[in-house]
């Protein structure tokens, strides 16, 4: 029952919600028969009703709070039909100006505002005006729920990168850079195994896993574990900690539990063979030219996002070494630190912001709500010789679907 009445304060919302929306159906429905009318007006009812009962049961039974079809699903739609009946409301809102305008007209102006009234000596809603909110809201909430079958639409995405300074030895490496991984969200074993495989075909010399391969426990990784100690790599698998990994968002019974909880999760990334970076480096050796790979804990400079990760340990011991990789979960840490403090650092890896998994991406024009939090959120960005590449994700979670932005692979050769 833990933050209940937060819940209570959301339904009261979501139902003055549904009673604005509610007036912009009367006035779309006024010419259609009573029949119609009144299962198109039971149904909103309906659907309303039960939205706010799903809304009020969720803090007070335990089931629902750890089925993963009511988190996945079922609150998806939820949240889908409150944004929904929003993007209505804003429009019905608008031409409720226009009708308090034209009111305010006819009253200072008598008479101007007679061709403005209806039947009842008042001003009428905007027939189109409520046609395009429930038009752009159910349009939004229909595009939801297509996006429920994108989540497992995994993208290759082929980027070549230059550097100058590149050791002639590794000229041509390839790594397969991958990030949020969420496993707690999956609920099919046979689609996540065809992102396995399409990362395998690429036979990258190394891969790299920047964080967040749990939603909170290490358990979320028992029926996924075998299917990603599938991955191999000539050079191995390296991974680092996202801030969803910490279980910081999870009321645990002592700090002992979660204590417990983040060395279980450290020993699966053992068992699955990735070699898990802690503030720490390592340095690869070819032809006797080396390069470096470091790998920092979580650190975020975004909201109330901890920082964990330590470069004073990681980056000591790598001075002299002509070209770094660093793995770095959350892209705000580019420009607050990397940049500033690191400037050798040659290329940085991340992921974290997932695109949102909603936006608009095409060759010409790229768009999420998330680039209002992050200026750097999705692809590959260049400040001077720095480089930073944010992968949109390899899992999802909150909402079980991709709109536009889809799950990614990325194939990074350094050329």
């Amino acid at each position: 029952m833990r933050n209940s009445g937060t819940w209570w304060v959301i339904a009261l919302i979501m139902l003055l919600l549904d009673l604005y929306v509610y007036q912009a159906l009367r006035s779309v429905t006024q010419q259609t028969s009573d029949r119609a009318r009144l299962l198109i007006h039971g149904a909103y009812w309906l659907v309303s009703a039960l939205t706010l009962l799903a809304m009020l049961a969720f803090p007070y039974i335990q089931s629902l709070q750890t089925s993963k079809l009511f988190r996945n699903y079922v609150f998806a739609i939820l949240v889908g039909l409150f944004f929904a009946k929003l993007v209505g409301a804003v429009i019905f809102l608008a031409d409720d100006f226009r009708r308090g305008a034209l009111w305010l007209m006819s009253k200072i102006f008598p008479g101007t505002g007679a061709q403005f009234m209806g039947e009842g000596n008042g001003i009428p809603r905007s027939v189109f005006l409520s046609w395009l909110g429930l038009g752009l809201g159910g349009g939004l909430f229909g595009t939801l729920l297509y996006g429920f079958s994108n989540k497992y639409r995994y993208q290759l995405r082929k980027v070549k990168l230059s550097f100058p300074n590149l050791p002639e030895a590794f000229r041509g490496l390839k790594l397969i850079h991958i990030s949020d991984i969420h496993s707690g969200s999956f609920q099919n074993p046979q689609a996540v195994r065809k992102g396995i495989d399409l990362i395998m075909q690429q036979q990258a010399d190394l891969i790299l896993f920047t964080g967040d391969l749990v939603n909170d426990r290490a358990e979320e990784m028992k029926d996924y574990q075998d299917l990603f100690a599938k991955l191999q790599a000539p050079l191995g698998v390296y991974s680092t900690l996202g801030n969803h990994d910490y279980g910081d968002y999870v009321s645990w019974p002592s700090r002992a539990d979660k204590a417990a909880n983040l060395e279980a999760l450290k020993q699966v990334h053992a068992h699955m063979g990735w070699r898990l970076l802690m503030n720490e480096h390592v340095v690869f050796t070819k032809n006797n030219q080396q390069i470096a790979l470091l790998g920092i804990e979580n650190w975020g400079a975004k909201g109330r996002f901890p920082k964990y990760g330590k470069m004073n340990e990681a980056y000591p011991g790598t001075e002299s070494i002509p070209f770094k990789i660093l793995m770095s979960h959350d892209p705000s840490h580019w420009d607050a630190e990397v940049r500033t403090s690191y400037p050798d650092i040659d290329l940085t890896l991340s992921g974290h912001t997932h695109g949102m998994q909603f936006g608009i991406e095409n060759p010409y024009f790229k768009w999420s709500p998330v680039q209002w939090m992050y200026k750097q959120w999705a692809g590959l960005y260049s400040e001077g010789r720095q480089q930073l590449y944010v992968n949109r994700g390899f899992g999802f979670i909150g909402y079980p679907g991709r709109v536009g932005i889809l799950p990614e692979i990325t194939l990074i050769e350094l050329v």
